[in-house]
């Protein structure tokens, strides 16, 4: 595939499949401690990219233990997505989705695929079906025709109470972040650490503590949701996410309505997390500058149709007029600094 053409994408087999999947080495990555800073860092061999300004400054042995844990999960989730002719297969897949709502079409055959560690950002004008998709991978619409697969099980037809165990796999950060107003940021993050059950109180209270220190919303466990700025509440979300150690995030729009200091800061935690939790994401953004920080692959919806499916470099390089159009008017309205 070209990347330009995604007609005909074979979501759980792609040619390029292989070659773009996140490499790994053969020690299993470790969350260690910096020796001169303290401060909880991936240990996988190799220099990586980006900001390396650690997650969080300072972490107790409960949360790393706790973060230990998730990474180990999603590496076995990693491995257990079956093979597709002997390549790697996809953790996430639409295989010919399409939706409409009365009359309007909003998807129409759309095809693409989220290999395991791999970041997928859903790029295309409003109203083109990005938050739509997101919405069909949660269970909270249904398709009207084709396949969505999650760690290779098809969920398409799947019941509400089947959609509960994907979705202790697969969670969303939402746009208003979707907090429980009527309790405080440390009882939104402590909820998915209760329902498992397991965890002694005093272990619940350290791990929420460490979660919002990571996410950069440190010593406000007691203030309510309406106290916190919009990126504050996304940040709390994704702290909440992270609580039910899931193999997957779905971001939807992470970056509207914040400041460009926030989104920044946005943009450096889904990264970070991503290495250090080996975390399967999609991210739906208009923001070209964030996805080109995050993305492994992109998808543009456009009329009804996945226009293209590729990585960001390819889509750069295209002759495409529709995506000439956009990247062009995306560069006046987003100049870079």
């Amino acid at each position: 595939m070209t990347g330009e053409t995604p007609n005909e994408p074979q979501p759980n087999g792609l040619e390029t499949d292989r070659a773009n999947r996140p490499k790994k080495d053969d020690k299993r990555d470790t969350i260690e401690r910096n020796d001169a800073e303290g401060a909880a860092h991936v240990s996988d061999g190799r220099t990586s990219h980006g900001d390396e300004t650690p997650v969080v400054a300072e972490v107790s042995p409960m949360v790393e233990e706790f973060m230990e844990e998730a990474a180990q999960q999603n590496e076995a989730a990693a491995e257990a997505v079956p093979e597709v002719r002997n390549k790697p297969g996809s953790y996430i897949s639409f295989e010919h989705v399409s939706k409409s709502f009365g009359k309007f079409v909003v998807l129409e055959d759309v095809s693409f695929c989220v290999l395991p560690g791999e970041t997928l950002c859903i790029l295309g004008r409003s109203g083109v079906g990005k938050s739509v998709s997101l919405q069909m991978l949660m269970g909270f619409l249904k398709p009207d025709s084709g396949t969505i697969r999650v760690a290779g099980d098809d969920i398409a037809g799947y019941t509400e109470a089947e959609m509960q165990v994907v979705r202790r796999k697969v969670t969303m950060v939402f746009q208003n972040g979707a907090l429980f107003d009527s309790i405080t940021v440390g009882e939104n993050v402590a909820f998915p650490l209760r329902e498992r059950g397991d965890m002694a109180e005093e272990q619940i209270m350290l791990v929420v503590k460490g979660l919002l220190e990571m996410v950069g919303v440190a010593g406000m466990e007691d203030l309510l949701p309406s106290d916190l700025s919009t990126g504050m509440k996304r940040s709390v979300a994704i702290a909440r996410a992270l609580a039910a150690q899931p193999e997957a995030i779905l971001y939807d729009e992470p970056t509207t309505m914040v400041d460009p200091l926030m989104a920044h800061l946005l943009g450096n935690l889904i990264e970070r997390l991503k290495r250090q939790l080996h975390l399967t994401s999609i991210v739906v953004t208009h923001d070209m500058r964030f996805a080109k920080k995050l993305a492994d692959r992109v998808v543009f919806l456009h009329a009804g149709k996945a226009h293209f499916f590729g990585t960001m470099e390819e889509m750069e390089r295209s002759n495409d007029p529709i995506l000439k159009e956009f990247l062009s008017l995306d560069a006046l309205i987003v100049p870079t600094v």
